[in-house]
């Protein structure tokens, strides 16, 4: 049974070091991600804040977003950021 995936963008604060990943379970993710058995590269930073996250209607899509994203520049990513969420709040909440 194919499922939906999503792609995501976490950080530590507004600007800050950004992370694009990707998932079938957005909360579950976000819950490791904010209690440290994420990834390695979150963790070291510190990035527990949700700020972008896109819905896909299967991993499949969702596995071509991310790759996408994280060949974009970091000014382009700020940009898709900033026009959904300018204030750079956490949507994690969103989520469970």
């Amino acid at each position: 049974m194919a499922t939906g995936g999503f792609t995501y963008i976490m950080t530590n604060r507004m600007h800050g070091v950004l992370y694009v990943g990707v998932t079938a379970e957005i909360e579950r993710r976000i819950w490791q991600h904010r209690n440290g058995e994420g990834s390695i590269f979150c963790r070291k930073y510190g990035l527990d804040r949700l700020v972008h996250v896109e819905e896909h209607s299967s991993i499949e899509d969702a596995i071509r977003r991310e790759k996408q994203l994280k060949k974009w520049r970091r000014e382009w990513k700020i940009e898709l950021i900033e026009s959904a969420n300018p204030e750079w709040l956490d949507l994690g909440s969103r989520f469970g």
